[in-house]
């Protein structure tokens, strides 16, 4: 997730304990995700829904994050 800013996901992973934990979070539902998806585990289609959705808001926070970093360090 965002390559692009792996230097600073590294860095707010160190410094920000907020965002480590909602970057291990959205890892660890897109793994749960991957999982369902491939047959090992077995969910309904909504609670799939929601796993996606969980996932995508966790992925806005991390960005917002990210980009209000970027904009504090001129970056």
């Amino acid at each position: 997730m965002f390559h692009e800013y792996r230097d600073i996901i590294v860095e707010l992973k160190v410094q920000n304990s907020r965002f480590h934990n909602l970057f291990n979070k959205h890892n660890e539902l897109d793994d749960k995700i991957a999982s369902i998806e491939s047959g090992k585990e077995h969910v309904t289609e909504f609670d799939l829904d929601t796993l996606k959705k969980e996932k995508l808001k966790l992925k806005d926070e991390v960005y917002n994050i990210i980009m209000e970093y970027k904009k504090e360090n001129n970056l």
